[in-house]
């Protein structure tokens, strides 16, 4: 019988207060995870039990159990990261890093020219997976990704002026670009000549 395999990036194992693989990790009852000395001192610093992603208030501090099945996942995922060499996934000099990953850089496997931003496989998901973002233009990583926005309005440049010889905006277009203005008279006069 073939065995399944789990990919399953070390992200998804990182406490959001000291960012690195949870030790001890606890679960609260809104069910978000932490290490248990993190989530201690947190709460010891505060007078509300909240938790600190979510901001859920409990009205009584919850005591904290460490969660067993989790605490063996993450040490199984700690030895292989010191065992194996670092994953080939993570941003290396010359990648294009993701603009999504926090801690430590995965490399980029995609941009997006309508969010203008680049993904590493985890974060791209979504573009295949939700209404909305199917539509977005995706293109192989480019790290000059904000030298393809206009500096006036922030947005993708999609048209090539000739006679200014730079590339706009729509929204250059639309707020009256005045080489454009000029390239289309020209064009006008053009098409008038070649008619007479």
């Amino acid at each position: 019988m073939a065995e399944a395999q789990l990919f399953v990036s070390q992200d998804e194992f990182t406490c959001s207060l000291c960012l690195d693989t949870l030790t001890d990790p606890v679960t609260i009852p809104c069910g978000h995870n932490f290490c248990l000395k993190c989530l201690s001192n947190c709460w010891d610093q505060s007078q509300v039990c909240s938790c600190p992603q979510c901001r859920h208030t409990f009205t009584t501090r919850p005591e904290l159990n460490r969660n067993t099945l989790l605490n063996e996942v993450t040490k199984k995922l700690k030895k292989m990261t010191l065992s194996s060499p670092p994953p080939q996934n993570y941003a290396g000099p010359g990648d294009v890093e993701c603009d999504f990953c926090t801690g430590k850089k995965f490399r980029a496997v995609k941009s997006c020219l309508t969010c203008m931003a680049s993904y590493c496989q985890t974060h791209l998901q979504p573009h295949y997976e939700v209404a909305t973002l199917k539509h977005h233009n995706l293109v192989d990583t480019d790290r000059n990704l904000k030298e393809k926005l206009c500096e006036k309005h922030q947005k993708s440049l999609e048209i090539f002026c000739k006679t200014d010889d730079s590339c706009i905006c729509m929204m250059c277009v639309v707020t009256g670009h005045k080489i454009m203005k000029c390239q289309l008279e020209t064009e006008r006069e053009e098409k008038q000549v070649s008619d007479v």
